[in-house]
C-alpha cells in the first residue's frame, strides 16, 4: 500500500473512531457531523468525502458486512453445501469469541446506541436486505446441486435460499445480542447460542423432517 492510501486509511479510521466515541457518549441522534469533524480534527467536507451519510459513520464496515455471507458461499470448496459454509464460519467466530459478534465488554453500549436511534435501526434493516441480495447473487453464480430443478426456478430458488440462510444467521445474532444486553454471562451465552445455531443450520441441510437427536456440546465447533 502506498503512502497516499495509507494516509487515507488512517484518516478514515480516525474519523470513524471519533464518531463512535461521540455516539457512545451522547447517542447517535444527538451528535452532528460537524461535531464529529471537530473531534477528528478535519473539515465537515472531509468527513463526507469518506462517509456519504451520518449513518455510514456508525456502520463504517457496512460493505464488508454486506458481502461476508456472499463471499463465504462464492469461495466455498467444490461440493460444499452453502449452508455449511455459513454455519462453519459462524461457529468458528463463536468459538474464537470474535469481536464482531459482540461478546466483548463494550458491545451492549454499542447495541444500545442502535436501539435508541430510529435512523440506525432503519439502516440495520437495509443492511440485512443487502446481505440477502448479495447472497442470492452468489448462490446464482455458484448454485447448490438442488438449484438445477426443472421449470426454470433456479433464480427464484437462489433468492428463497438466500433469505433462509441469511434469516437463520440473522436470528442467531439477534438472540446473541438480546441475551448479552439482558446481562447473561458471555461465555454461557456463546456456548448455548453455538449449540442452537449448529442444530438450526444442520436442520436446513438435512430437511425439516429429520428429527435427529441433540448435538453434543463439544461438537459445536466447526467440523
Amino acid at each position: 500500500m502506498g503512502l497516499r492510501e495509507t494516509k487515507k486509511r488512517q484518516t478514515r479510521t480516525a474519523i470513524a473512531d471519533a464518531a463512535l466515541s461521540l455516539f457512545l457518549e451522547h447517542g447517535f441522534d444527538q451528535v452532528t457531523v460537524a461535531e464529529v469533524a471537530r473531534q477528528a480534527g478535519v473539515s465537515t467536507n472531509t468527513v463526507f468525502n469518506y462517509f456519504p451519510s451520518k449513518e455510514d459513520l456508525f456502520f463504517d464496515r457496512q460493505a464488508e458486512v454486506e458481502n461476508r455471507l456472499a463471499a463465504l458461499v462464492r469461495d466455498r470448496p467444490p461440493g460444499t453445501c452453502p449452508v455449511a459454509a455459513v454455519r462453519d464460519d459462524l461457529l468458528s467466530a463463536l468459538r474464537q469469541d470474535d469481536a464482531t459478534l459482540g461478546l466483548q465488554p463494550g458491545a451492549p453500549a454499542f447495541w444500545q446506541v442502535i436501539e435508541d436511534s430510529p435512523a440506525l435501526r432503519a439502516r440495520e434493516r437495509e443492511i440485512g436486505e443487502r446481505i440477502e441480495a448479495a447472497l442470492a447473487t452468489a448462490l446464482a453464480d455458484r448454485p447448490p446441486k438442488c438449484a438445477d430443478a426443472p421449470g426454470g426456478v433456479g433464480d427464484l430458488l437462489s433468492v428463497i435460499l438466500a433469505g433462509t440462510i441469511a434469516g437463520t444467521h440473522r436470528a442467531v445474532l439477534r438472540e446473541l445480542r438480546r441475551r448479552i444486553m439482558s446481562g447473561d454471562p458471555p461465555a454461557q451465552t456463546r456456548d448455548t447460542i453455538a449449540r442452537a445455531a449448529r442444530l438450526a443450520f444442520d436442520r436446513l441441510c438435512s430437511g425439516p423432517h429429520d428429527n435427529g437427536g441433540p448435538t453434543p456440546p463439544e461438537q459445536y465447533a466447526p467440523r
